[in-house]
């Protein structure tokens, strides 16, 4: 029995139950971590790749001298990039276990702020950080609502959504803002594209990759995983559960704010009725992407291609001059299976 006792080896004795890692901490990060930063969403992704091929093979059949321009292929990436954007920060949210209704409205808000008169007058750089900082101050509102409230976020955003659509209009008083700052014009012409690549796809990038450095290779993307997963174990984590839901959804506002700027370029312009239906949009494209709407899974990778067959398919409705609501209607059945498919997957999974 006392030879048996001693068997383990010293080194195992002495480590004890590895106290430098909280006892929550494997359970807070559990399958849902390992999902979201890598593993079997690399086959989601490639299957959302294959759809785009598919995609492309049918643009290619109904509409040859068109679908495959070099002229459609850069609209699909400007279409794509300024809701891209949006998609990016709440694939954050969603995965953390939020929803934000409101992006929308802070796009709007931010898009008319950034272009009032007043604004223009200190030039480009001035509407950057009038967008930004709009876009923030409304993310960082919802986020003080949800993680100290407490407010459920669906409640929060949509008080969020009504108030910044409002401020918006009143803003504007129903009028088209224009934009007469000559540098921030030139973004949007052919002359400012950079090796055939328009900017806003560059910001668009640049925001992709910031936003996959953040989820996969930082804490921060991490503790997002986590308190998706299971907040209570988050909690006995050691991890602030309402401190980093309230920089889920600063992050979420500073998305839009990017996203307004970029809008206010693609359109020259700052209106009240600006990203419109774009919460719908982006939660749609997260949710095709991977990302379970309960939270503590989904990719960046995974969103980003969401939009790009969202996108795609948008663009071939218009060149085979299909009707709106054919459209709406298929995307709503391309919602639906995606959920069914995760669910699928969810079971399957050991």
């Amino acid at each position: 029995m006392t030879q048996g006792a001693t068997s383990e080896p010293a080194s195992a004795r002495q480590a004890g139950p590895a106290p430098a890692e909280p006892p929550g901490r494997a359970r807070a990060l559990g399958p849902g971590a390992r999902a979201a930063l890598g593993g079997p969403a690399g086959i989601h992704s490639l299957s959302l790749l294959g759809v785009l091929a598919v995609l492309a093979v049918i643009g290619a059949v109904t509409a040859p001298d068109q679908f495959l321009s070099t002229s459609n292929l850069q609209l699909i990436l400007v279409q794509a990039s300024v809701i891209g954007v949006v998609t990016v920060g709440m694939t954050f949210v969603i995965i953390g276990g939020g929803i934000d209704l409101s992006v929308g409205a802070i796009v709007a808000l931010a898009s008319v702020w950034c272009t009032t008169v007043a604004t223009q007058e200190y030039g480009m750089a001035g509407m950057v950080f009038c967008a930004l900082a709009v876009g923030l101050g409304c993310g960082l509102v919802n986020g003080l609502l949800i993680a100290y409230g407490p407010i459920v976020p669906f409640v929060a955003t949509l008080a969020m959504l009504a108030s910044a659509r409002g401020f918006a209009l009143q803003i504007t008083d129903g009028r088209t803002q224009i934009v007469t700052v000559d540098s921030v014009l030139t973004l949007g012409d052919h002359d400012s594209y950079v090796l055939g690549v328009p900017p806003l796809v560059l910001f668009f990038a640049a925001v992709t990759a910031a936003g996959w450095v953040l989820l996969n290779r930082t804490t921060f993307g991490r503790r997002t995983v986590a308190i998706g997963g299971n907040p209570e174990a988050a909690r006995l984590a050691g991890i602030p559960v309402r401190r980093q839901r309230l920089m889920l959804y600063a992050l979420s506002g500073l998305c839009c704010g990017i996203a307004a700027f970029m809008l206010v370029v693609l359109s020259g312009s700052g209106q009240n009725t600006n990203g419109n239906l774009y919460e719908l949009n982006a939660i749609a494209a997260a949710i095709i992407g991977g990302t379970v709407l309960s939270g503590g899974r989904g990719t960046i990778v995974g969103s980003v291609l969401g939009v790009l067959v969202f996108t795609t398919i948008t663009n071939l409705f218009a060149l085979n001059n299909l009707q709106t609501e054919v459209q709406q209607i298929a995307q709503g059945a391309i919602i639906v299976a995606a959920v069914l498919l995760q669910r699928r997957t969810h079971l399957a999974a050991p």
